[in-house]
């Protein structure tokens, strides 16, 4: 799948798509529905199925404090996608100088001279550009005038599906695994790539592959029995989701100890999905007492992996 970072980096070959524009935050069922019928129509029109994202997500600029943590990540996304036949990603940087631009702008410039979009799917309660006067029927005017057609991604789910990434959110951060696993139509998992610590977990005898939870905040927090997939296979281990609070930790970053593995690893870009929370993050008065729990969530986290074999 094409990535496309910047509107900057639009080319000429570009033109012509059929588009969808959203957070596609989780890439749940509902944006499943979606995005299944993006391809179709790509295939019927003879052109590319294409997703528009924005990086920061807007609220992410506007309220940081506020913003919703992520389910996923671009990194996430663009794998997700791919999975589902889209053929292009377009991760626009969602800047003050971005929003500051009016919605006839973001629709002649950027949709129609730079795209050239041949089909928009995207929500009635669709708003863009500067203050948010961009809306739906705007769309529909715009494309009666420019030859593209417009349709609303309700007209594209499942009557009965009444998914959010807020509802996934909360099944998570209420520890839910199944329910979210149910809304997402998959394990939840955290792709990343792993970076160098400060490799305290391989003095404490644990040595953990580290990867950073890049501008964002995590729906989860704790400790997780967890299945790794890596280029060589797929191995089970147990992870840490958090800010690490015993060694004054800052960042929220997932520290995972991968079982029966030796490997180098570093750089590679791995997955990690959850299958059961142990417990949640604690701070422990010595590295002693720290290193007694790690052992004794490996345990309980090797037992339950054991029994998945059965």
């Amino acid at each position: 799948m094409q990535l496309v970072r910047g509107i900057h980096n639009i080319q000429a070959t570009d033109h012509g798509c059929v588009l969808t524009i959203g957070n596609f935050d989780g890439v749940h069922l509902g944006h499943r529905q979606v995005i299944s019928a993006l391809v179709k129509k790509a295939k019927a029109l003879n052109t590319v199925a294409a997703v528009m994202v924005f990086e920061p997500q807007p609220q992410e600029l506007f309220s940081p404090e506020t913003a919703p943590a992520r389910l996923t990540r671009l990194r996430d996304k663009y794998k997700l996608l791919q999975e589902l036949g889209v053929q292009r990603l377009i991760c626009v940087n969602f800047d003050r100088n971005f929003a500051q631009q009016s919605a006839q702008y973001f629709i002649e410039h950027l949709l129609v001279e730079r795209l050239g979009i041949k089909q928009l799917i995207v929500g009635d309660d669709f708003h863009f550009g500067k203050n948010r006067l961009g809306n739906f029927d705007m769309l529909c005017q715009a494309g009666k005038k420019f030859g593209f057609a417009v349709a609303d991604t309700a007209s594209f789910k499942v009557a009965d599906c009444r998914i959010s990434s807020t509802q996934i959110r909360q099944a998570l951060e209420q520890d839910n695994l199944a329910l979210a696993q149910s809304m997402l139509g998959r394990a939840y998992s955290i792709i990343g790539k792993v970076f160098h610590g400060d490799k305290r977990g391989r003095q404490l005898g644990f040595p953990t592959a580290n990867v950073r939870l890049k501008r964002c905040v995590s729906p989860i927090s704790g400790v997780y029995v967890v299945k790794v997939t890596l280029a060589s296979g797929d191995f089970f281990g147990v992870a840490n989701v958090g800010s690490r609070p015993t060694v004054a930790g800052i960042r929220q970053q997932l520290e995972v100890h991968i079982f029966n593995f030796a490997g180098d690893i570093y750089g590679q870009v791995i997955e990690v999905t959850l299958l059961k929370k142990l417990r949640d993050e604690m701070k422990f008065d010595s590295l002693t007492a720290l290193t007694k729990q790690i052992a004794a969530d490996s345990e309980q986290a090797q037992r339950y992996c054991e029994n998945l074999d059965k």
